[in-house]
C-alpha cells in the first residue's frame, strides 16, 4: 500500500465511508460482461459445485452438480458452461472488425481485429484462481477412447486457460476479479484481507442510505444472510448441503428424485444470488466512473491477442502446455515486467491522484508556469541550422529532487519529448527550467502551434517515467541459443494427460 493509499484509508476509517483513490476509472468494462459466480465441493480444489453464469442481470443461468463426486457430472456441468460460454465467445468474434498494423518499414503488415472482445468477471481472485485450474483439468481432455469428452470441453478448457493467463497481466480486461476492481479505485477503513469478502467491500463502497460504509460492513460478515462469494462455501452450508444431497440419493422413485433436486437448486441459487447482485452493483459504481484516456489503448490490445487466439484456435491450435518452458517462462516474465510498469505509468498520465505518489518518491513535480521563451534556438549538428528549441521556467513550492539532464515528459502533452536544463532550489521549493524536444506538430520554427506550448499561468506536472519506453529485448524463441537450451520443443499432449484427476 502506497502513501495515498494508506492517508485514504486512515480517512475511510474515520468517516466510516470509502474514499477514492482515484479520479477515473482504470478498468475497462464491457456493455454486456459475462459474470460467473462458482462454487466449488468442500475440501476439494476444483470440483464444481454450482455456479450463476451469463450477461443478463436479471436472468442469470444456474447450473448445478448433483452429484459432485462423480466426474460424468462434472463434465455435465462443464459442458452446461460451455454452451454459455462458448456462444458469447463467437458473438464477440462475429462481430465486425478494424485494421491495424504491426511491426515497421519492410516488416510492416496490415491485419484485422474485432471491435469487441469478450470479458469475463468473477467474484474475486479465489474466482481467477478457479477458472486456471477448471481450465487446466479440462483443455487437455481427450474427445474419443475411454475417456471421452464432448468437443466442447476442451475448447472451453483452451479459452479458460487462456483467460487465466491474460488475468496475470494488469493491463489486462479480458478476466477481472470485483474485488480487485473495486479496491484499486477505493480505499476502506478495513484491512486488504477484509477487502477480499465482496459484500463487505461493497459495503464500504454503496452503502444503503442512512447507513455508514463501516456499519454496513459490520452487518454483511454473517454468512447466513451475506454468503462467501465463493468459490469456497460457508461450513454451516455444507453441512445443510451434505444432508440434502443424501436425501437426494435416496430418494423413492423419479418424482422423488426430482423434488430433492429442486430443494438442491433452490438452495444453491439462494447461495450464490447475494453475490450475483453484488457482481452487478459493483459494475454499476465502476461505470460511474470516467474512463482513463489509456483504457481504450489497452482494450484494443485485448482485441488483438482475442483474435490472435481465436484464428489459432481455428487452425487446430494445440492446448496450453500443462507448464512453461525455460525459454517461455522468462519471455513471459519479461512481458509482465514490461506490462506492469507501462500500466503504471499509463494510470499515472491519465490520473493526477495516482500521479501524486509519483511526485512523493520524486519522479514527477507540478508547479506554474512562470516563464516561456518561445523563440529560444541553440546550434545544430550541421554550422549554420540551428535546432528551435523553446523552454518553459515552471516554479514549484516543493522541492524537486531530479537533477539537470533528466528525460521528462508532461501528462498533458504525452508526445512532447522534454529535458530538465537546470533546478535551482528557492525556500522550500524550486524553480525548474525546462527544454522542449519537439512535440509541436512537425514545425521546426516558431511559433508554435495553439495549445503545444505551456501558456504563462498554467499548471503542469512533469514527470520522468514515460509509458512508451522500449521493452526488453529478447531474441524469438527459435533464436534461442544453445547456451540456453536451443529452441524449444512445442509441446504435444500424450494420453496420459486425459487420465488427470480433477483432485
Amino acid at each position: 500500500m502506497n502513501a495515498i493509499a494508506t492517508v485514504a484509508a486512515l480517512r475511510a476509517s474515520e468517516s466510516g465511508d470509502a474514499e477514492r483513490l482515484t479520479t477515473v476509472r482504470h478498468v475497462h468494462l464491457d456493455d454486456a460482461p459475462f459474470v460467473l459466480v462458482p462454487l466449488t465441493l468442500a475440501g476439494e480444489a476444483c470440483a464444481p459445485l454450482a455456479a450463476l453464469a451469463g450477461t443478463d442481470p436479471d436472468h442469470p443461468a444456474l447450473l448445478t452438480v448433483r452429484h459432485p463426486h462423480d466426474q460424468t457430472d462434472r463434465f455435465d456441468f462443464v459442458e452446461s458452461l460451455g454452451d454459455l460460454l462458448l456462444p458469447y465467445i463467437e458473438e464477440c468474434r462475429a462481430a465486425p472488425k478494424e485494421p491495424y498494423t504491426v511491426g515497421r518499414g519492410k516488416d510492416k503488415e496490415e491485419r484485422e481485429r474485432p471491435l469487441r472482445a469478450p470479458q469475463l468477471l468473477v467474484p474475486n481472485a479465489g474466482g481467477i484462481s478457479y477458472v486456471r485450474l477448471l481450465g487446466r483439468l479440462t483443455r487437455l481432455r481427450a474427445t474419443d477412447g475411454p475417456h471421452a469428452v464432448s468437443l466442447s470441453v476442451p475448447l472451453l478448457g483452451k479459452w479458460l486457460t487462456w483467460f487465466a493467463d491474460r488475468a496475470e497481466f494488469p493491463d489486462s480486461g479480458l478476466l477481472q476479479a470485483m474485488t480487485r476492481s473495486l479496491s484499486a479505485h477505493w480505499a476502506t477503513g478495513q484491512s486488504p484481507a477484509q477487502d477480499a469478502h465482496l459484500a463487505s467491500l461493497l459495503g464500504w463502497i454503496d452503502p444503503p442510505a442512512g447507513r455508514t460504509g463501516a456499519e454496513t460492513a459490520r452487518e454483511r460478515e454473517d454468512p447466513a444472510t451475506w454468503p462467501p462469494a465463493g468459490p469456497a462455501t460457508d461450513p454451516v452450508f455444507d453441512r445443510t448441503l451434505d444432508e440434502l444431497i443424501a436425501k437426494y440419493d435416496s430418494a423413492p422413485g423419479q418424482r422423488g428424485q426430482d423434488a430433492a433436486a429442486r430443494t438442491i437448486d433452490h438452495e444453491l441459487r439462494a447461495q450464490m444470488l447475494p453475490t450475483w447482485r453484488l457482481m452487478w452493483q459493483g459494475i454499476s459504481r465502476l461505470r460511474e466512473l470516467p474512463a482513463g484516456e489509456h483504457v481504450a489503448r489497452r482494450r484494443a490490445f485485448d482485441r488483438q491477442l482475442f483474435g490472435e487466439y481465436a484464428a489459432y484456435l481455428d487452425d487446430d491450435g494445440r492446448p496450453q502446455a500443462r507448464r512453461d518452458h525455460a525459454v517461455g517462462a522468462a519471455r513471459r516474465l519479461a512481458r509482465m515486467e514490461e506490462a506492469q510498469a507501462r500500466y503504471d505509468a499509463e494510470r499515472a498520465y491519465d490520473d493526477p491522484l495516482v500521479m501524486a505518489e509519483y511526485e512523493l518518491t520524486g519522479d514527477a513535480f507540478t508547479g506554474l508556469v512562470t516563464a516561456r521563451d518561445e523563440g529560444r534556438t541553440v546550434p545544430g549538428k550541421r554550422p549554420g541550422s540551428p535546432l528551435w528549441r523553446p523552454t518553459v521556467t515552471v516554479h514549484c513550492d516543493l522541492p524537486v529532487s531530479m537533477a539537470a539532464g533528466t528525460s521528462v515528459k508532461c501528462p498533458a502533452r504525452p508526445g512532447q519529448k522534454a529535458e530538465i536544463l537546470e533546478v535551482i532550489t528557492r525556500g522550500a521549493g524550486a524553480t525548474v527550467l525546462i527544454q522542449l524536444n519537439g512535440g509541436f506538430d512537425n514545425k521546426r520554427k516558431p511559433p508554435a502551434p495553439e495549445g503545444t506550448l505551456a501558456d504563462l499561468g498554467e499548471t503542469v506536472t512533469f514527470t520522468s517515467i514515460d509509458p512508451r519506453s522500449m521493452p526488453s529485448s529478447l531474441p524469438a524463441e527459435e533464436d534461442t541459443p544453445w547456451t540456453h537450451g536451443g529452441p524449444p520443443q512445442p509441446y504435444e499432449p500424450t494420453d496420459e494427460d486425459a487420465e488427470e484427476v480433477w483432485e
